[in-house]
Order: structure tokens, then C-alpha cells, then sequence
């Protein structure tokens, strides 16, 4: 039996139900991994409230490390002991064991903690496609980062400072702002004080940023389109302030030419020769020390619900953990 953070509708942080669940054992193609450290993200909140609909009634959760207990028919890549990570699909993290299918899951390096991984493999791998997978970038090009100071902002900073690219960031609040530079943002603005526009433009000398990366949303969209250079490229990779309203394609026109993408991590990562290459450089990059990852917040399994509130209020910075 396995503890197990479950939702039977959508709603609510208090959605969540803790109960017991047979593990079982895997089957072809699967493994059963005993989780160390899980990981939060703004995707389970997206689930839980039913933006992204899923059959109930459903485990939440996308990311943990943990240990290998057990490996069905035809898993080569991992063995009994190993230490391993995911960020994969189904949902289903919020648990003490599970089984899954294999190919999402990657052995996980010594020199990489179990709640570094747990914090970070979603988050990170996200920024790999997002500099190295989505449109070109180049060492000294500009990029603008909405929510700097969140779990992939905070990567991306490190990430784009060990690339020699420049990133501006945007942030609620001095404390935010201060942290985004601390770990390797050009410039960071406060949205709550300032308007990111004018600022932008600015810093580039009238010229707009190269490339946009967005996980706000709704709140952003229209300003971030306004940040951009000719023929410059908005990525949109998440929802935090809702979902952007429908757009007018001619406005990309009438803007300069500019692109739009909504990528997501699990079109990457569904090729597992391809999810394997992108953790090599996220593991690589926490070896060297380039990306350092900053866990602020703990919780319990016992108080998830705890925990997307305080996700959903923007009361965190950096990572948060479930730790078992």
C-alpha cells in the first residue's frame, strides 16, 4: 500500500483526499519506483481546477525521484537500486510508490540530491527545449522571461547566464526582483510597480527583446507581444494568470512579423532518446554548478492541499518539494 494524494472532482485545494492504494507490481515496459521527493508545478494546479480536464478520479502530480523497486519485461536503461527521476504522464506523482511506464523515467546521477531532482527535472527540462528546442538562440541575444523569480524562472536566469545570453526578467515585487538577479538576470521589473513595456523597450534601445518566454499568461499576453522585435518569436508555456484569449492572427502582422508557439514538455519528451538527451544537459549543467537549484518551500504529502494554495496565492519562490 501507498499513501496517495487523489481529487475526485475538480475544484478546490480541498479536492484532495489522502488514502492508501495498492502498488502492485510492473508490468511490460513499466517500473515501480519508490519515490524519495516529489515536486510541485502550476500543471497540477491546472489539472486539479479542470483547465486541463483528466478522467477522475486521479493522483495529481507530474515529477519525483526516488529509488527503483522493481522493473518489468523489456526495461533496459534502469535496473533494481537505481536512482531514478521523472517528469512524465500520466499524472500520478503525489504518492509514496508507483508503477509507470518506463520510458519517461531517467536514471538520476550521485551528485544530484533525490529533492534537487524531485524540484527540478520538470522545471529544468522545460528550460532546456525552451533555450536549445523551440527557436534558435545565440550568446548575446535578448530574451524576456514573465515570473523571473518562480521554479523555471530561476533556472532559466542561471540557464541564460551560462549561455552568454541576456535575460530580462519581470517579477512581483522588490524581494522577487532581487532574487531573479541573483541568479543571473540582466535586468528584472517589477510588474507590480512599473510597466514591463516602456522599461523593455529601453533596455534594448527601442530595439524589443529576440525572444519572449511566458508562463503568465492572460496578464502578460498583450504586453509581452509589445516587447517583441520584428520577426521576433513569443513563447507561450503556461497559464499562471489564466489562459490567453483568442487572438487575432493579424495582429502578429500588424506587430512586425512577430511568431507565436505554444510548446509543451511532454511533445519533447514523449521520444525517450530525446528526453534522455535533454536530462544529460540538465544533469550537466547541476553538475558543473551553472544551475544551482533553490528550494524555498516544504511540505508534507499529508498537506498538498497546503500547498497549492500557497502556489496559487504566488507566495512562493523557487522550488517547493513534498518530501517523504
Amino acid at each position: 500500500m501507498a499513501k496517495t494524494a487523489v481529487i475526485e472532482a475538480h475544484g478546490g485545494p480541498e479536492q484532495f483526499q489522502i488514502v492508501d492504494r495498492v502498488v502492485g507490481d510492473p508490468g511490460p515496459g513499466e517500473i515501480r519506483i519508490a519515490h524519495k521527493a516529489i515536486g510541485l508545478n502550476f500543471i497540477d494546479v491546472y489539472q486539479r481546477t479542470g483547465l486541463y480536464p483528466m478522467e477522475l478520479p486521479h493522483a495529481l502530480g507530474m515529477e519525483a525521484a526516488g529509488v527503483i523497486e522493481a522493473i518489468g519485461e523489456g526495461v533496459t536503461h534502469l535496473a533494481v537500486g537505481d536512482r531514478a527521476a521523472y517528469a512524465a504522464t500520466p499524472p500520478g506523482a503525489y504518492c509514496e510508490a508507483r508503477v509507470m511506464p518506463a520510458a519517461q523515467v531517467v536514471k538520476l546521477p550521485d551528485e544530484v540530491p533525490f529533492d534537487v531532482a524531485a524540484a527540478m527535472i520538470l522545471k529544468g527540462l522545460t528550460t532546456e527545449y525552451l533555450f536549445h528546442r523551440t527557436t534558435p538562440l545565440s550568446a548575446s541575444d535578448t530574451v524576456l522571461f514573465q515570473a523571473a523569480a518562480g521554479g523555471v524562472g530561476l533556472i532559466a536566469c542561471q540557464w541564460a547566464k551560462s549561455e552568454g545570453i541576456n535575460l530580462i526578467g519581470t517579477a512581483g515585487g522588490p524581494e522577487k526582483c532581487q532574487l531573479a538577479l541573483d541568479h543571473g538576470a540582466a535586468h528584472c521589473i517589477d510588474y507590480k510597480a512599473e510597466d514591463f513595456v516602456p522599461i523593455v523597450r529601453g533596455l534594448t534601445h527601442g530595439a524589443g527583446v529576440d525572444v519572449v518566454m511566458d508562463a503568465v499568461g492572460k496578464d502578460t499576453f498583450d504586453g509581452s507581444l509589445d516587447c517583441l522585435k520584428p520577426l521576433g518569436m513569443f513563447i507561450s508555456f503556461g497559464n499562471a494568470s489564466g489562459p490567453v484569449p483568442p487572438l487575432n492572427i493579424g495582429t502578429l502582422g500588424q506587430k512586425g512579423s512577430l511568431k507565436i508557439t505554444r510548446p509543451t514538455l511532454f511533445t519533447h519528451i514523449s521520444d525517450p532518446d530525446i528526453l534522455r538527451a535533454m536530462a544529460d544537459r540538465l544533469f550537466a549543467k547541476v553538475i558543473s554548478g551553472d544551475v544551482t537549484l533553490r528550494i524555498d518551500q516544504r511540505f508534507k504529502l499529508d498537506d498538498i492541499a497546503d500547498a497549492h494554495r500557497a502556489l496559487e496565492a504566488r507566495q512562493t519562490t523557487g522550488s517547493t518539494v513534498i518530501e517523504l
